[in-house]
């Protein structure tokens, strides 16, 4: 995982949130990462702990953030438990990554909520599609 030292770029946004979704609560490979190392980091700790909502959800065990992503998404209770309102396509943006599966799903829920992908073109969209690891 990379980690740039430059703080300007975390400062453009208010609030940061990174939903890591597995089907293993033993898939939470990152947690410690997200939860203990990053705030103490030397150059992003106070950034971190400002700004980052860190969101893991467990699929197929019981966990505190429990079931998919797309359902969490559109029954409204991510944005409950965060304390923030719902995607709002005037002020957000997402990153996605993940299984082909997933990236269509949450593109659907996406395109629900108005936002509009980013096409492959460069061209600025609400939300991109990380395609260095699925074939789109």
């Amino acid at each position: 995982m990379s980690i740039t030292k430059d703080p300007e770029i975390y400062e453009q946004f208010e609030k940061i949130i990174l939903v890591h979704g597995v089907r293993y609560k033993k898939d939470l490979a990152y947690y410690d990462r997200f939860t203990k190392e990053l705030p103490e980091h030397e150059y992003l700790g106070d950034l971190v702990k400002e700004k980052l909502i860190y969101y893991p959800i467990v699929s197929r065990e019981d966990y505190v953030h429990h079931g998919r992503l797309t359902d969490l998404m559109r029954s409204g209770k991510l944005f409950e438990d965060i304390g923030l309102p719902k995607i709002n396509p005037q002020d957000d943006r997402a990153m996605l990554c993940g299984s082909p599966a997933m990236l269509k799903d949450t593109c659907n829920v996406l395109d629900e909520f108005g936002l509009t992908v980013s096409p492959k073109t460069g061209v600025r969209g609400d939300y991109l599609i990380e395609r260095a690891f699925v074939d789109q």
